[in-house]
């Protein structure tokens, strides 16, 4: 599983020597949050595994370092967050800030996948929530040490935000208003699909608004959304599990799907890649597949306006914890 395609990746080849740059994953202590977190470390960067467990963050620390982690690696540290309650990704943005002067490289993987649709403890979508409304919180609150950091000589300062192919999925998208953001879509033949859409939908919609907000104000940061490629990751297993037949959905979608170290060099190339680098205005902006192949979003994706009523629907939500 995957064999074929990690044949035609190359760290060595592709990524950039990261010495001396600091950068966040979220969501990686397992799945392909943890193998962007193990790309990045073994071409050298100190890596902030943003998870919610201390005991998880380790226990993937020990993977990464069972695999190995090169001659020369960087540093893997565990970041406190929860991603439940914006407050709290908040908080963990502003851990970070106190004990760091730099962040070259941002990843916002943490996704809530298909499941049963629920609500936070503030009534709002939970999938919303996890999937766009507490990481754009906590890229908000990191943006003062961003952009610090990209106005220095020689700077390469990168945001991904980890999309999906489902994006493209979504049925008639509005983001008007909180009733909007709380769709269940429950009137739809495939609700817990459609939810996690909606939320991949906005991660390209808020990337794009982010950029385009960059290059208003001359702010050198690279913005990119990233669809990984369809990962047998650890949670797909769970998910695939679950269902009738599932050890036989499993294998079947094991011959087609790749490994979570392949889905994990997508979005590591977004991050780290020489060729973004060397062109970084033609990657502003732009949804990237496996392994680094500029694709045209969806239609609705690339929506300004959309990508407008996201952003302020966002901050209108956010103004109501005083955040």
């Amino acid at each position: 599983m995957g064999s074929a395609a990690s044949k035609n990746i190359s760290a060595e080849r592709d990524l950039l020597d990261l010495h001396g740059r600091v950068a966040i994953v979220t969501g990686a202590n397992s799945g392909i949050g943890l193998y962007i977190a193990l790309h990045l470390v073994r071409r050298g960067a100190k890596v902030y595994l943003a998870a919610r467990s201390e005991e998880k963050a380790a226990h993937a620390i020990g993977r990464m370092e069972r695999e190995g982690t090169g001659e020369r690696p960087g540093e893997l540290v565990w970041l406190p967050i929860d991603l439940t309650d914006p407050r709290k990704a908040k908080a963990a943005a502003g851990w970070f800030v106190k004990r760091e002067s730099r962040l070259d490289i941002l990843v916002n993987n943490a996704a809530k996948i298909l499941g049963p649709y629920g609500r936070t403890v503030d009534d709002i979508s939970e999938s919303m929530v996890v999937n766009h409304i507490s990481p754009f919180l906590f890229t908000k609150t990191l943006l003062t040490v961003l952009e610090k950091t990209a106005l220095e000589p020689g700077s390469d300062v990168r945001i991904v935000n980890v999309s999906s192919v489902a994006h493209r999925w979504v049925p008639n998208p509005r983001y008007d208003n909180l009733e909007a953001l709380n769709n269940d879509f429950a009137n739809t033949w495939k609700p817990k699909t459609n939810v996690y859409a909606y939320t991949k939908l906005a991660n390209v919609l808020w990337t794009n608004e982010l950029q385009r907000r960059f290059d208003a104000e001359r702010i050198p940061i690279t913005a990119m959304s990233v669809h990984p490629g369809n990962v047998m990751s650890e949670g797909n297993v769970n998910l695939f599990t679950s269902l009738t037949f599932g050890r036989l959905i499993n294998w079947g979608f094991s011959l087609f799907f790749i490994s979570p170290h392949d889905g994990g060099y997508t979005p590591a190339w977004a991050a780290a890649s020489r060729k973004v680098f060397e062109e970084r205005n033609r990657y502003k902006g732009t949804y990237l597949v496996p392994y680094g192949i500029i694709e045209e979003a969806s239609q609705d994706a690339r929506r300004a306006d959309l990508a407008k009523e996201l952003w302020k629907t966002t901050e209108t939500v956010l103004k109501g914890f005083d955040l």
